[in-house]
């Protein structure tokens, strides 16, 4: 508990250390979440997605410089993918936003995907959820940028930026990826290269086949060069409209409620394989693997005897 008293009074390197220890997912891990649970929505909670090279950490650096201008506290989780050697994260983004990490006000935290077909680790909510506690006003959650398999980033986000750039591919691209449906902001990041009118152009076509009504959001479309910091206060302002509009509407605890109730059913449905899946399920899918191969048995009958075997030993 004292751990957990110094990481909410600002401590970084217990703040890390918690992170760590809820990571592990063990008892302790629920003390932590315990603890911290009237406070885990004080922080406002922004994801970056959208393909690789979009320039989503150059735009994560900026937003936070301007947050901190704000006399805000920014926190940044910078999702990698998972190192094939170590299961640990490569720490690219967090080697790309070496200007930012020595600042007071900033706390950047790598997580590996570790396997996540989102995209996201099993625990960036929980991460979050912490960094709220501790104070952070602003936290931003840029994701690795996979592609379809990137769309939980609205499942742990306030609102939801989807980064682009005329080279990442044609608006159809981008609608196959899923990206057009759940952006609450596009930014059309390098906009002084050619190509980007024509791309504006067309998510703007694709945005008006979507049939909504006067009271439901419209994404709007900012161009960016975030090199050079252009389009950065537009974008913010943006964040901020978008923000108003969901309080106004009574939408933001109707937002985090649905993200509440999916992450309760991701923790049941993880505790559940765990409890399950013992070494005597290993053994019994061992021996009918065999019984699959050669067409005598399905896959489904497979999963039929594994789950009856685990209810008759708790019978």
């Amino acid at each position: 508990m004292e751990l957990i008293k110094k990481a909410l009074n600002g401590d970084k390197r217990s703040l890390s250390r918690i992170i760590s220890k809820a990571e592990l997912g063990d008892e302790f891990q629920r003390e932590i979440m315990k603890s911290i649970s009237p406070n885990i929505w004080n922080g406002y909670r922004i994801g970056i997605t959208g393909p690789p090279g979009a320039g989503k950490s150059t735009i994560t650096n900026q937003l936070t410089k301007h947050y901190l201008n704000e006399g805000k506290k920014v926190a940044i989780i910078a999702v990698d993918p998972t190192s094939p050697f170590s299961g640990g994260a490569l720490l690219g983004d967090r080697i790309r936003m070496t200007d930012i990490g020595s600042e007071e006000g900033v706390f950047i935290r790598s997580m590996a995907t570790r396997g996540s077909l989102g995209g996201l680790s099993e625990k960036t909510s929980d991460t979050a959820d912490i960094l709220s506690a501790a104070g952070y006003d602003i936290i931003l959650i840029e994701t690795v940028g996979v592609g379809q398999s990137e769309l939980d980033i609205a499942n742990n986000s306030d609102t939801t930026l989807v980064t682009l750039v005329p080279e990442s591919g044609d608006s159809i691209q981008a609608m196959k990826a899923g990206l057009m449906e759940i952006a609450d902001l596009y930014i059309i990041n390098k906009s002084d290269r050619a190509g980007a009118e024509s791309l504006v152009s067309a998510i703007k076509t694709i945005l008006t086949l979507n049939d909504k009504s006067n009271d439901e959001w419209s994404p709007q479309i900012i161009k960016s060069i975030a090199t050079e910091n252009v389009g950065t206060k537009e974008i913010a302002a943006e964040i901020e409209r978008h923000k108003e509009f969901l309080v106004k509407n009574n939408l933001l605890v109707e937002r985090r409620l649905g993200h509440t109730r999916k992450k309760i059913e991701e923790i049941i449905n993880s505790r559940l394989k765990k409890i399950i899946w013992n070494d005597d399920r290993e053994k019994l899918i061992k021996k009918i693997l065999p019984e699959i191969m050669n067409g005598s048995l399905s896959a489904h009958e497979a999963a039929d005897q594994i789950i009856l075997s685990y209810s008759n030993d708790n019978s």
